[in-house]
């Protein structure tokens, strides 16, 4: 089955946690120590700054009380840029999906939120998988009938993952921010891009590495989860050369953007070019299940029809997912 990509849009929160800010937390960090370790310089946040700096979020019930930005307005937000760069009215989409690290509410689904927002009457649930939540939903999406599905479909992940992070502990505050991304696909309409080899694989042994309490802190085992991640990523993206790779076609890569060198064991692992790597982690942070797709987004003016983007994704789970976006005329040659 062909999945097509008709517009994608993301939005990230003014409110801006720098280096320098968390250093003035006095959790026993620094810059140097930072940039050596994940190589991030900044991140976004729907928290005002003042409630971090008072409170360290001790408590994540509070958070979402104090929160700027719900994940209903940050979703918002990203599906109007996508729904405007698919050149289509907000009335034709017909199915909303959602998915995050964290829901905003237990009940209803965030998809029922976004699209409450959007002012859609239209059909609107959930498919979460933690940081894999955008490639999960484009997996369901390949599995489902396209004459049952409706012309075009959006697709959402807003956020807010600094709302679990405690801001005493170094190890979780230096990677965190928030962020949403939507995109607009079509099972049936022939667009910009093309999803092709749309692959989805869960390890459930690994349920405990990374883990978002429904009232607690975020927390994971670091070095074990960034090992698995590399390896996975690497396989991944080695794997996806070889089955698309064309003479007069560039081959690009977008990861999951946990941190930036984990990023940079991976190009180096695969042989991936600086040229062809693109990544936004250093100057907003791990944005979770937004992070790979909002980077594609910021690029959107830049794809050329001869682009292919090798994509993949790791998380919790623990899970990894990976496709190919083929950009141009190209696009519509594949099955998703």
């Amino acid at each position: 089955m062909s999945l097509f990509l008709h517009g994608l849009g993301h939005f990230h929160p003014e409110n801006e946690i720098t280096n320098a800010f968390l250093e003035d937390l006095d959790i026993g960090t620094t810059d140097e120590w930072i940039l050596e370790r994940v190589g991030i310089r900044s991140r976004r946040t729907t928290l005002p700054l003042d409630y971090i700096r008072q409170t360290r979020n001790r408590d994540p019930r509070e958070a979402a009380e104090a929160t700027l930005y719900t994940h209903a307005e940050a979703g918002r937000r990203a599906a109007e840029l996508a729904i405007e760069r698919a050149g289509i009215a907000r009335s034709d989409i017909g199915l909303v999906l959602a998915g995050s690290s964290m829901m905003d509410t237990a009940t209803p689904a965030d998809a029922c939120n976004v699209a409450g927002a959007l002012e859609l009457e239209v059909p609107a649930l959930d498919v979460n998988s933690a940081c894999t939540s955008f490639f999960a939903n484009l997996y369901v999406l390949s599995l489902m009938q396209p004459e049952k599905l409706p012309e075009y479909v959006l697709v959402v992940c807003p956020e807010a993952v600094t709302r679990a992070v405690d801001y005493g502990d170094r190890s979780s505050a230096v990677l965190w921010g928030d962020g949403a991304v939507a995109a607009v696909v079509s099972t049936r309409v022939p667009g910009r891009a093309e999803f092709l080899d749309n692959a989805f694989e869960s390890s459930p042994a690994g349920a405990d590495k990374v883990v978002v309490p429904r009232t607690g802190h975020f927390r994971q085992d670091g070095r074990a989860v960034q090992t698995f991640a590399i390896k996975k990523t690497t396989r991944m993206v080695e794997r996806l050369r070889e089955a698309f790779a064309e003479e007069g076609r560039r081959m690009h890569f977008v990861g999951h953007q946990a941190n930036l060198r984990m990023l940079e064991s991976v190009c180096r692992f695969a042989d991936v070019p600086a040229e062809s790597h693109h990544s936004n982690v250093e100057w907003f942070g791990n944005t979770a299940a937004a992070g790979a797709p909002s980077v594609i987004s910021q690029l959107w003016d830049a794809w050329e029809p001869r682009d292919d983007v090798a994509l993949a994704g790791v998380g919790a789970g623990l899970s990894w997912s990976s496709c190919l976006l083929r950009f141009g005329p190209s696009a519509g040659a594949g099955a998703c």
